[in-house]
């Protein structure tokens, strides 16, 4: 797609360790099943909320198709020998290591619902990067796309 389509842009960086999206937990109340999303995740995705929020996401959410980048900066293990860790830092060895990249992405796609877009159905192209990093964060990028 041209960037003549791309209306606006979006932009927020989540300082720490990316937290996958954890699979539903099961519980009985009163002999009836319940499911629940674990503590963590529920806690990572307030987490990403507030960082989008302070850091400039639009007033109302947004309509129309959607770009979605995702890029996961991992911590370097400190017990890596000195040349692992600078190969890492350079981009010479990949985080091919847990959380799965579709984990991270549905656990901001469903941080921003009702934030950023309505719906994140409205994400029509969306991609996952791993990257190892001095400083773990997660950085996302949302674009509007020109098309409805």
């Amino acid at each position: 797609m041209s960037d003549g389509n791309i209306q606006e842009a979006y932009r927020f960086i989540v300082p720490g360790p990316a937290v996958a999206q954890a699979r539903p937990r099961l519980t009985t109340w009163g002999g009836m099943a319940h499911a629940y999303e674990p503590k963590k995740s529920r806690d990572y995705k307030s987490y990403v909320r507030e960082c989008a929020t302070g850091q400039g996401a639009p007033d109302e959410p947004l309509s129309g198709p959607l770009s979605l980048l995702v890029t996961e900066y991992r911590a370097i293990p400190a017990s890596w020998a000195k040349w692992k860790r600078q190969a890492a830092n350079e981009g010479d060895i990949s985080p091919m290591t847990k959380p799965d990249w579709d984990n991270i992405g549905k656990a901001i796609s469903d941080a921003l619902n009702g934030l950023i877009w309505k719906d994140d159905a409205q994400v029509i192209d969306g991609h996952v990067r791993k990257f190892y990093d001095t400083e773990p964060r997660v950085e996302i990028e949302v674009r509007k796309l020109g098309t409805e």
